[in-house]
Order: structure tokens, then C-alpha cells, then sequence
């Protein structure tokens, strides 16, 4: 060989080591495969508190927003929505009745977690369940574009209700607008005090709570909604005959929304229990309230407590006569005008004194006295059938505030009364 002749440099074949060409899909799920190492730490994560972190969130936010949503819906098993994929990039996504699933709520969810362009979001109808619900929660504490989102008719049952009712108490969303028609959601009991949601947000929910067929105990206390959040819910008692108990105290109803609710207790046939404290209540406002239980026949009031009212003795004739129409009612005011403290005294006497005396004339025990007045004889009973058996009994006379008194000491929380609570 020449000297002057240069060398060749060695070379390899090309064709032995370059890759063969892939579609896009294949070389996004090559891509998605995590080594061992990452499977590992992605499997000690999933008994984490937040479920959405067992995603590898430094490669998703590499990645576009049709990407990332493909890649959740991979790892989470479903076949992706197409719709979605040509709409998540515009501020009104409707994705009602597309059978999601749990599992589907939860890749929207991940595929939300960094998007800034949808700002309403609807879900209704696709059976999310409190696992999706769970998703969409853990969603909202890091998406802050998203304002308004229906999750309506989604089974989401009694553990849904919690995930959504610890949501609202921690409040830290940007969220404005969350449509839960609790007619499909079943829940029994729901509390949404101090959200200061105002009177748009208590028309809004009353607008559901119409023609609610489940809903029994609903507190919406210290949320300012005003007179137009009380015409709202007279409404509500007016056509809504499941609703058992009501707490609207602290927002700032006066005469004007009393005068509301008070047309819809005059129908109402459900509502056993009505807290309105600390609202800007005047005489002719707690006049109305109670009248307004003595016109109708079939109302089941139990309880009304307007207990930072200062009434009269007027009104407490009044009261009386409504007491004869139903005596299982107790309303619960601050005082009387002009009473004194001797006669004030006099009607707090203890009860239970009372009852022993008789129970000792009569050679029975306490236990006995309270069991006769029971038609099965058991130990526990209704509060406002034994406030009734109490009124209506002549062997021990006594009056509301001892009423009162006797109940709280055997009260179980529940509804009911439970005699052997009762310490001598």
C-alpha cells in the first residue's frame, strides 16, 4: 500500500444499527415505559393520600396536552375520548354522558392538572362514583383556571358527599360554580356552612333542592345569603316534601325573606326542625313564622328557634294557641319583655322533681312514668311525639321550659329520646 495514500476510516453498517421507523403511538408508549427503578418508586406511591401523584409528572409537563392525556389514559386502562382530545384546548368542554367511569374522571383529571384553557367543565351522567369524585378534588388543588363544573347525576353516594364537603370547607380551588343536583347524587345530609356563597349561590342551589327526593338534614348557616336566598327557600318548602331539617342561621334574613319562608311553611309537611338564629328577626317577623305553622294542618315543626328574638307576652298568647294546634312544637326565643326574674325562675323549676313525687305517690319508677307514655312501651321515642305525650299527660303538669330542659337530658341526638339516659 502507498504511504501517501490516506486510510480509510473504519466504518459501521448503518442499516444493523438504526432504528425502524415507528408510528407516533408506538413511539409514545415506547417512550412511556419507565425502568425498573421508576416502576418501584411509582408502586410505593400509589398508597399515597393524593392519588393522582403516582403519575411522572417531570415527563407529563414535557409533554402536549393531547400527549398527556393519551399517556393517563394508557396508564389508567381506557380508551381515550376523542372528543376531548379536539376540544381541551377550549374554554367550554362538555363531556355529560359519555360513561367515564371512575377510571375515565380520573385520566380528564390528570390531563387537567396543567391546563390553563378550560374554564368549564361539564360531567353530568357518567357514573365518576367517589373515586372520580376523588380525582377531580385532587385536580382543583393545582388547576387554577377551572371556574365552573356540573357534576350532577354521577352516584357519587354518601363517600362522594364527603370528598366534596371537605373540598368546600377548604375552599383553596378557583372554582365559582359546582352544580351537584343532589336529586341523583342520594345524599342524606349535607353541610355547606361558612362558604359565603350569597344569594346567587343559594338561588342556584335551590334550584335543585325543588324537586330533591332525598336530601333530609341541609346547613347552610353563616352564609349571608339575604332576603333573595330566602325567597329561594321558600320555594323550596313549598314544593320540596322531603326535607326534615334547616339551618339558615346567620345570613342576614329579614322581615322581607321571613315573610318568604314563612309562606312556604304554611304547606310545607316535612320540615321538622327550622334554626333562623342570629338573623335580624323583629316581632312581626317571629309573629309570622309561627302563625304561619298554626295554618297548616299537616305541619310536622318540631322545632324553631329564633333564640336571639326578644318577644312579648302578646306573642306568647300567641304561641300558645298555635301550641294547641301543634303541640309537638317548640319555639326557642331569647325572653319574654318585661318578665321577671322571680317568675323567670319559676318556670325553669326542675321537671324531674316533679315526676319523682309522683312516681313515689304512685309506688313506680321514673322509668315506668316515661314508658306509659310510650303506645309500644320502649325506652325510646320520637322527640315530638313525647314532647306531645308530655303536653297532652295530665299526671305531672309541667311547662315548655321544663319540657325543654327533660328533653335535652335524654336527647340522643338522633330524633329520638332514650329514657335510661336520664341521671337523677
Amino acid at each position: 500500500m502507498d504511504d501517501d495514500e490516506p486510510l480509510e476510516p473504519e466504518t459501521t453498517d448503518e442499516t444493523e444499527t438504526q432504528p425502524l421507523p415507528q408510528s407516533s403511538d408506538e413511539m409514545l408508549y415506547c417512550e412511556a415505559e419507565a425502568p425498573s427503578a421508576v416502576e418501584k418508586e411509582k408502586a410505593a406511591r400509589e398508597s399515597s393520600e393524593t392519588d393522582l401523584e403516582i403519575e411522572d409528572t417531570e415527563k407529563f409537563f414535557t409533554t402536549g396536552q393531547n400527549e398527556l392525556y393519551l399517556e393517563a389514559c394508557k396508564l389508567v386502562g381506557v380508551v381515550p375520548v376523542s372528543y376531548f382530545l379536539r376540544n381541551m384546548e377550549e374554554s367550554y368542554v362538555n363531556l355529560n354522558h359519555h360513561g367515564l367511569g371512575p377510571n375515565g374522571t380520573k385520566a380528564i383529571a390528570i390531563a387537567l392538572v396543567s391546563n390553563t384553557a378550560v374554564i368549564t367543565l361539564e360531567l353530568a351522567d357518567n357514573c365518576i362514583m367517589d373515586e372520580g369524585t376523588l380525582s377531580l378534588v385532587e385536580m382543583l388543588q393545582e388547576n387554577y383556571y377551572l371556574q365552573e363544573m356540573n357534576i350532577s347525576d354521577n352516584a357519587l353516594g354518601l363517600e362522594g358527599a364527603r370528598i366534596i364537603s371537605e373540598f368546600l370547607q377548604r375552599n383553596t380551588s378557583s372554582l365559582v360554580t359546582l352544580q351537584l343536583s343532589a336529586l341523583n347524587v342520594g345524599l342524606l345530609s349535607l353541610n355547606l356552612s361558612w362558604n359565603h356563597f350569597c344569594s346567587p349561590g343559594a338561588v342556584a342551589l335551590c334550584s335543585g333542592l325543588r324537586t330533591n327526593v332525598t336530601l333530609k338534614t341541609l346547613d347552610l348557616s353563616m352564609n349571608g345569603f339575604g332576603n333573595e336566598g330566602a325567597a329561594a327557600l321558600g320555594d323550596v318548602l313549598r314544593l320540596n316534601s322531603f326535607l326534615a331539617h334547616l339551618d339558615v342561621s346567620s345570613n342576614n334574613i329579614g322581615t322581607e325573606g321571613i315573610s318568604k319562608i314563612s309562606k312556604g311553611l304554611e304547606v310545607n309537611e316535612s320540615l321538622k326542625v327550622l334554626k333562623l338564629f342570629l338573623n335580624p328577626i323583629n316581632m312581626e317577623g317571629a309573629v309570622l313564622l309561627i302563625l304561619s305553622i298554626k295554618k297548616n294542618p299537616k305541619s310536622k315543626m318540631e322545632n324553631l328557634d329564633i333564640s336571639n328574638v326578644l318577644v312579648s307576652e302578646q306573642f306568647v298568647k300567641t304561641l300558645d294557641g298555635v301550641y294547641a294546634v301543634h303541640p309537638q312544637l317548640d319555639v326557642i326565643y331569647k325572653a319574654v319583655q318585661g318578665l321577671s326574674v322571680k317568675k323567670t325562675i319559676f318556670q325553669c323549676t326542675n321537671a324531674i322533681k316533679l315526676i319523682q313525687n309522683y312516681a313515689d305517690q304512685n309506688k313506680i319508677t321514673i322509668l315506668d312514668f316515661f314508658k306509659s307514655l310510650n303506645p309500644n312501651g320502649m325506652i325510646t321515642m320520637p322527640v315530638g311525639e313525647f314532647r306531645k305525650a308530655m303536653v297532652k299527660q295530665n299526671k305531672v303538669p309541667i311547662n315548655r321550659y321544663q319540657l325543654r330542659d327533660l328533653i335535652k337530658r335524654m336527647h340522643e341526638k338522633t330524633g329520638m329520646v332514650n329514657f335510661s339516659l336520664l341521671k337523677l
